[in-house]
Formats: structure tokens, sequence, C-alpha cells
């Protein structure tokens, strides 16, 4: 059975590394096709193919290509009113011949929509009539009876994922843009933006450069994050102060350290973050500095939040 297995990877990732090796203009004639659709990418697909087809949708759906799946039976009993002028066909056949996509490429022409197939027979019927043609045929099957797809669709699925990253990346496709199409689940909590976790108004502890050592305590004792932020008249952070240096401070100064103000007491040029990052660079900038807290400060170092350790264990991402 083990070596039934290694010889079906091994044979799957002949056929994807064969792809890479056939990489042509067309792909890249394939990738302009896409950036200039101004519609919708109409992926379909029949049996294996078709369960292709929808995760090649999908995919470009969360790289931010619009794309739907159109099953092209149900294309030819009503479901036709899914595809407009202005999007774009991709159309999945192994052989090249599958009756229900053929029968599309009328209404395909009629309605002037570009047509990009991915097969293994680029002389098929369905080749002859695309705008591009993408090959994704493969030496043999993985299956050991040479029937079932297999090879041929793991090289499918594989050249669909090569389209869709390609085109992301041609459009600037940003975590930030992955962020906002993925705000549930793990990966949506570890892409959320500190400004949608941080802590601001009251709950932020915050003191002038001025402030008497008496009165910093008690700030960072009421909001209860183990430090307060130090900012000067008009909002801007001068500097942090944490348990830490206050124990510091005792240890150096003695009593004489309840005399200090906040300035004196303070760390300059703290660690900080912008609200528009992302939960996980926060997550990496606390672990690399080892510390439990970051302020968060606009491009003129105005104090806007605070997020702590304790927030990014809330989203579930540690």
């Amino acid at each position: 059975m083990l070596a039934i297995a290694r010889q079906v990877l091994e044979i799957e990732a002949e056929a994807v590394a064969g792809l890479a090796e056939r990489l042509d203009e067309s792909f890249a004639r394939a990738v302009e096709l896409l950036l200039a659709c101004s519609g919708r990418v109409v992926v379909t697909g029949l049996g294996k193919s078709g369960l292709i087809a929808r995760k090649i949708a999908a995919t470009l759906n969360s790289t931010g290509t619009p794309a739907l799946y159109l099953h092209p039976t149900e294309a030819l009993h009503g479901d036709l009113g899914m595809l407009v002028r202005g999007d774009l066909v991709m159309a999945l056949s192994q052989g090249g011949e599958t009756e229900e996509i053929l029968r599309l490429l009328e209404w395909i022409k009629r309605l002037d929509i570009k047509l990009i197939a991915l097969t293994g027979a680029p002389l098929s019927t369905l080749g002859r009539n695309a705008d591009v043609v993408l090959d994704a045929g493969v030496k043999q099957e993985a299956c050991t009876l040479g029937l079932a797809p297999t090879a041929s669709t793991t090289a499918a699925l594989a050249l669909g994922d090569a389209l869709a990253v390609a085109v992301a990346e041609a459009k600037g496709f940003a975590a930030e843009d992955f962020a906002s199409l993925h705000p549930g689940g793990r990966l949506g909590k570890r892409l959320s933006t500190v400004a949608r976790l941080m802590h601001t108004g009251g709950e932020l502890p915050q003191v002038e450069e001025e402030t008497p050592f008496h009165e910093l305590v008690y700030e960072m004792s009421r909001k209860g994050f183990g430090i307060t932020s130090v900012v000067d008249g008009e909002g801007r952070l001068r500097g942090v102060i944490s348990d830490g240096d206050l124990r510091r401070l005792f240890h150096r100064h003695g009593p004489e350290a309840a005399r200090l103000k906040a300035k004196e007491c303070m760390t300059a040029n703290p660690v900080t973050i912008a609200p528009e990052a992302l939960a996980g660079a926060a997550l990496s900038l606390m672990e690399s500095h080892r510390i439990t807290c970051l302020l968060v400060t606009d491009g003129g170092k105005k104090l806007l939040g605070l997020v702590h350790l304790h927030d990014l264990w809330s989203t579930g991402m540690m």
C-alpha cells in the first residue's frame, strides 16, 4: 500500500512539474484576459473537472477576482442567465469534447465572451474554439487502472491556482485585501487590523510628562494593563512606563523615586504600531521585543490606542 501511495504522489508531482516546464505566452495571455475582465470569471466543468472548477472559482474569489461556478448541464436548463456580457469563461475539460460544455460555445460566442480552455487536448473542439488554450495534459493518470481522473485533476487545480496567484500579484492584492475578504474564522481573526482590537478612550492609560509619581501609579493600577503611556499637551506619545520600570526606579532611588515625575520615569521612543497593521504583525512585534502591550499611534505620533497580548489570545490566533 505504501508503494502504491508513493507512486501516486510521484506521478501527480511529475504532472505538476510538467506544467511548469510547458508554461508559455498562452499563460501570460490568459492572465491578461483575467485582468481585463470587467465582469465575473465564470468557471465551468463537468464531473471531476466540475469539482476542480469550483475550487478554482473559490480561489479566484478569495484572491480578489470575482468568480462563480456554472454547472454546464444546469446552464442548458435555465442557468445560462448567469452568463452576461463582460464576463469571462474558463472551461475545464481534460478531453476537450465534453458535450455539455461544447453546447455552451454558441452562447459564449453570441455574447462575445472571451474563453480560456484548460484542457489536456489543445487541438480538441474546445481548444480550437477558445481564445486562449492552457495545456493541462498529463502523461498518465495516477490511478493504477489509468482511468480515474487523478493526475489530470491535480494538474488542472495547480494551473488554476497559478492563474489566480499571478492575477492577484498583477493587481497588487495585499494581505489587507485578503483580510477584508476573510473576516470569519481563525484566519480572519489573525488578519484583523489593530484598529479593531485596540483599547481607546477611557480604557487607555495615559499621563502627561509633568504628572507626579503617585498619579501615574494610580493610572497604571486603575487601567490594569501594567503600563501607562506618557503624552505631551497635544496627545503625542513621548514615552511609556511599565511595572518593571517602577521596580527598577525603586531599586536605584529608593523612597526618593516617589518624588519623580512621569518624564523622569518613562522609556522614550517605545515600540508602537499603526492602526491599519494586522494582528499578526502586532503579535510578531510583541514576541520579538518580549512585551505584552503595544501602543498604537498615527503618522504624527499621536496616541490612538493600546493592544494587549490578551486581545490577541481572545481572537484564537495563539
